[in-house]
C-alpha cells in the first residue's frame, strides 16, 4: 500500500489514494494506521477521492475509526497533497467534504 504522511500545524495525517474507489473497511484501516504503538502513527487518514461536485473529494477517519465532516490541517495537507503530486495545477480548487464544499487557495 503506497501512501504518504504529512504534516500541517502540529497534525499528522496519512493521505491514501485509493487504487478503486469503492467501499472499502476504511474506519478498521484508519484504526490500524494511526494507532502510534502498532501502525505508522497519525491523527487522521485522508482519502484522495474524484467527485462529482467539485475538484476532488476529501474523506478523513480519526484514529478511532468515525468520519469527519471536515478537518482544518486535514484539507490543508490534502491541498498540498494534490499539488504536490500534480493532481491539480491551478492555486484554486475545491473539495467536497462532508461540511460541504471547501475552496481552496493555494499559496505555492
Amino acid at each position: 500500500m503506497r501512501f504518504t504522511k504529512m504534516h500541517g500545524l502540529g497534525n499528522d495525517f496519512v493521505v491514501l489514494v485509493p487504487a478503486q474507489v469503492g467501499e472499502y473497511p476504511w474506519p478498521d484501516l484508519a484504526r490500524r494506521l494511526c494507532d502510534r504503538h502498532l501502525g505508522v502513527g497519525s491523527d487522521g487518514l485522508l482519502l484522495v477521492l474524484p467527485s462529482g461536485e467539485a475538484d476532488f473529494r476529501m474523506r478523513m477517519f480519526n484514529p478511532d475509526g468515525s468520519e469527519a465532516e471536515m478537518c482544518g490541517n486535514g484539507i490543508r495537507c490534502f491541498g498540498k497533497f494534490v499539488w504536490d503530486s500534480r493532481f491539480w495545477q491551478s492555486t484554486d480548487l475545491t473539495v467536497e467534504t462532508l461540511a460541504g464544499l471547501q475552496n481552496l487557495h493555494l499559496n505555492v
